[in-house]
């Protein structure tokens, strides 16, 4: 049997292909295969508790394999998110518990065919980025043993950057989907909060934790993210997607950068940044330096301040038995009984303050860029400075959260010592799927060996999958890029996608009435092929736009000269009459070359 270490979502789906009925020894052998002394598991599945998953999986595929996405791809849990009959320890056996319930986001990605086979080690009640501040002991980084592996999501990073799983899901507060990610040069999806359900995850801030996704991909990570995410009226933190941003960044972006980024005297990580910049810059992005200082001073909000108060509710009566509790975190958690109720409001206010700095500063740019994290630690330094060595790894993570952001860890140059260096795009909330489009390319201009696999990345990367919070729109004429009325397009976060032609069935007309030449398509019989532009436009923005279109101009369905159907301009017939008939030049544009215009 062919090895199942490191496969990508497309590559298991591929091992069931002809034959799903393999699903029970194909994830036998596995699990088997796993090294149950690994500290990275907490917990491994039982050959009872997987098969009790296939079991119900197999008839399902088989009678609808669509519905099915993620049949039989293994994936692993970080322990403070429940499956249910599973312990849930947080990393703290004295508070560990047998989940009655599933996770919400466990079972949704149980319902799409996903198999849980594992449980994950973490810094304790996720207190941390480091990943050593555990009783399971610290997990190493997949690349040097000698240093951290990022936490608190540790081993869900590190046995996903091995291969062991096909994704692994882990948590984020402060930025522990991301550091671990950077740390072993895998991809870390920190979702815009609210996006997915937290019910069923062992709080660490409730107002700012979020589940992430760790793959190999970005593809995987979207994808995984997609089946995982939506609203749950179990959590009270959840909310609907607003359908408001864009569907992707453009090819030739602009990105804002930290002006003077801090790197505590790391040059390895600092030539790695300078890379990364080169390779932005090489791959057509603008890059703007920016006054870092309101995120800087956001970020130290979260463990400087009285925002460390919500740990202190979270871990609740363990805070009284500190001898059960690893000694660092307990000193963090316990920290937050020192503020008061009017210091917390005072916070409040600061983080809203600096939230519309940012907020204010990122709808200048298509997204900021930063290194994920500006240095990297060893296990032993670790230990002369557990703290102050953990808030540089939060340097360009803590902020996110509080400032309602979304943020996409990837693979970037490793540094000169043979170390990964990740870099982590952020922008506002619900800008998830285009932070993931604009991470496909980079992942495929970089070819990076897929985590510690050292498997070479897919040749071609596969383009998302279509959106059902955009609208796809074929405009013919003065809405075009660079005509009088793109704006209208552009200020509702409508993107380009592509140049195309409708199917042959078309005739087009200029209308000369009023200020702004306009052109008018008609279905026909007989007709030609029309140059269009597809745009993607947000959901909720489209009724916006649909408004301020004049008669005789209205929105029908175009045919595209593929198949595809897309929305598109359309034109009353009446107006025709008095109309001129320009279907021969093929499109707009060359209509207005023909008479000097543009």
């Amino acid at each position: 049997m062919a090895s199942t270490i490191g496969l990508t979502l497309s590559e298991w789906q591929q091992c069931y292909q002809q034959e799903p009925q393999q699903i029970y020894t194909l994830l036998a052998s596995h699990l088997e295969a796993l090294n149950r002394q690994d500290n990275a598991w907490i917990y491994l599945a039982t050959p009872a508790q997987l098969n009790a998953q296939i079991e119900p999986l197999l008839t399902r595929y088989q009678r609808n394999p669509a519905a099915l996405p993620l049949f039989g791809v293994p994936f692993a849990v970080k322990d403070n998110i429940d499956v249910a009959g599973w312990p849930t320890s947080a990393a703290c056996p004295a508070f560990t518990y047998t989940a009655e319930n599933d996770a919400f986001v466990v079972a949704q990605l149980k319902a799409a065919g996903a198999v849980v086979i594992g449980k994950t080690n973490l810094d304790q009640y996720a207190t941390g980025l480091v990943g050593t501040r555990s009783p399971f002991g610290a997990v190493c980084n997949t690349f040097d043993p000698a240093y951290v592996s990022g936490g608190s999501s540790s081993g869900s990073a590190s046995v996903l950057a091995r291969g062991l799983v096909g994704f692994s899901l882990g948590t984020d507060t402060a930025g522990s989907g991301r550091v671990p990610a950077g740390f072993n040069n895998i991809v870390g999806l920190k979702p815009t909060k609210g996006w997915f359900s937290a019910s069923g995850v062992v709080p660490a801030c409730r107002l700012n934790d979020t589940i992430s996704v760790f793959a190999l991909t970005v593809e995987d990570a979207f994808t995984v993210a997609s089946v995982a995410g939506g609203y749950d009226a179990a959590d009270a933190y959840s909310r609907v997607h607003p359908h408001t941003a864009p569907a992707s960044i453009k090819a030739q972006p602009d990105f804002a950068i930290p002006a003077s980024p801090e790197f505590f005297n790391d040059a390895a990580a600092e030539a790695a940044w300078d890379q990364a910049l080169e390779a932005l810059q090489a791959s057509g992005a603008t890059l703007h330096p920016i006054d870092f200082t309101p995120f800087r001073t956001l970020a130290e909000q979260l463990y400087y301040g009285p925002w460390v108060a919500e740990r202190t509710v979270a871990v609740g009566e363990m805070l009284h038995r500190p001898q059960e509790m690893d000694p660092v975190v307990h000193g963090i958690v316990s920290s937050g009984l020192k503020y008061s109720a009017v210091e917390a409001y005072q916070a409040e206010y600061l983080r809203a303050e600096l939230t519309r700095q940012i907020q204010q500063t990122l709808a200048q740019f298509d997204a900021l860029i930063v290194p994920t994290s500006p240095t990297i630690h060893t296990l032993e330094e670790m230990k002369q400075e557990p703290v102050h060595y953990n808030s540089h790894f939060g340097t360009y993570t803590n902020f996110t959260n509080l400032a309602d952001l979304a943020a996409l860890a990837l693979p970037a140059p490793f540094r000169r010592d043979g170390l990964p260096a990740g870099i982590t795009l952020i922008a506002p909330a619900w800008h998830d799927r285009a932070l993931a489009d604009f991470g496909l390319r980079w992942q495929q201009q970089m070819a990076l060996p897929l985590g510690a696999t050292g498997k070479a990345p897919p040749a071609q990367h596969t383009p998302l999958s279509p959106s059902a919070d955009h609208v796809r729109l074929a405009v013919v004429g003065a809405h075009l890029t660079g005509m009088p009325l793109n704006y209208q397009l552009t200020t509702r976060q409508a993107i380009w996608a592509e140049e195309t032609q409708t199917a042959s069935t078309y005739r087009l007309f200029a209308l000369l009435d009023g200020p702004i030449k306009k052109p008018g398509l008609m279905r026909a019989e007989q007709g030609a092929a029309i140059t269009v532009e597809l745009w993607d436009i947000p959901l909720a923005r489209f009724g916006e736009f649909v408004a301020e279109i004049p008669p005789p101009l209205g929105i029908g369905s175009l045919t595209l000269a593929d198949g595809r159907v897309v929305k598109g301009f359309i034109c009353e017939g009446s107006a025709l009459s008095n109309a001129l008939e320009i279907t021969d030049f093929g499109g707009w544009r060359n209509w207005l070359a023909s008479q000097g215009s543009n």
